[in-house]
């Protein structure tokens, strides 16, 4: 079931967003987008070195494309994270995986199994029910950015199919994006105030860029090798693992509503990877 490298990423996404919200107390979002991307850089630069791959690429033009999606959706997820109660913005952002669905039919006009669609939006019934979003009318413009997080990611996620589809390894894909977002937020942060660093906040902001770099790892090879949908649905692995370290490390109490919105999301998870098996994913 090559689409479950999808359950890797989400873990590691997750360990990542409890590590931004420890360091959201020090650092501003820009900041954490910076440094995400600039530790991401050497990690990765460091395991190609390792391994002497080549950085050469034919597809300039479709990295800058995936580069500026991933760094949108990430930038405007923060932000919508700062502005919003978090369950919010989490739930705005998780709206990638629908996106994605009209996506893929619009691009390459596949038929979409129905069951698909279905642990699709179940899986998204599941994330309103674990996160109860609340959003009031003074909210509605970060809302509306949040919800934009989620159809930028949508786009972010089908380029890295089209590159996977031109032979781009994992590795490259995941080089030229923490670059090209290195590069910008650097650029952008360059006008604006930067914090010291502290010996914690250097911890943490190791660990973000450390955990970022194999979920990104993880989540270009699902889309690689996966069924797209299939990895969409699987994505809302991510919200549970978030909720089981939200409670294990922040004391977050889950409420018996959350747990269920926990069992509707593996349900969805299972549905797709059912459906992964039975076409031979």
């Amino acid at each position: 079931m090559k689409s479950s490298w999808m359950l890797v990423a989400g873990l590691f996404f997750a360990v990542m967003g409890i590590c931004v919200k420890w360091g959201s107390e020090h650092f501003s979002a820009l900041e954490l987008v910076f440094y995400r991307s600039l530790f991401g850089l050497i990690f990765i630069g460091g395991i190609i070195k390792w391994r002497g791959g080549s950085l050469k690429t034919k597809s300039v033009r479709m990295h800058f494309s995936r580069g500026l999606a991933g760094l949108a959706s990430l930038s405007f997820y923060f932000y919508a994270m700062s502005q919003l109660p978090v369950a919010s913005a989490v739930t705005l952002n998780y709206t990638s995986p629908m996106f994605l669905t009209l996506l893929t039919l619009l691009w390459y006009r596949e038929r979409v199994r129905p069951q698909l669609v279905v642990a699709i939006l179940l899986g998204f019934v599941g994330v309103i029910l674990l996160l109860k979003p609340t959003i009031d009318a003074s909210q509605l413009p970060a809302g509306l950015i949040g919800l934009t997080s989620g159809f930028l990611a949508s786009l972010a996620y089908l380029s890295v199919k089209q590159l996977s589809l031109l032979g781009e390894p994992d590795w490259r894909v995941v080089f030229y994006f923490c670059l090209i977002s290195t590069i910008i937020s650097g650029a952008i942060l360059g006008f604006h105030e930067f914090h010291t660093i502290d010996w914690r906040g250097a911890g943490l902001l190791l660990a973000i860029g450390a955990t970022a770099t194999v979920a990104q790892l993880a989540l270009t090879r699902a889309y690689r090798v996966g069924q797209i949908l299939v990895v969409g649905a699987l994505a809302y692995s991510t919200v549970v693992f978030a909720a089981v370290l939200a409670l294990l490390l922040l004391g977050e109490r889950v409420p018996a509503t959350s747990w269920m919105g926990i069992a509707i999301i593996i349900a969805a998870g299972l549905l797709a990877t059912r459906e992964s098996v039975s076409t031979s994913d």
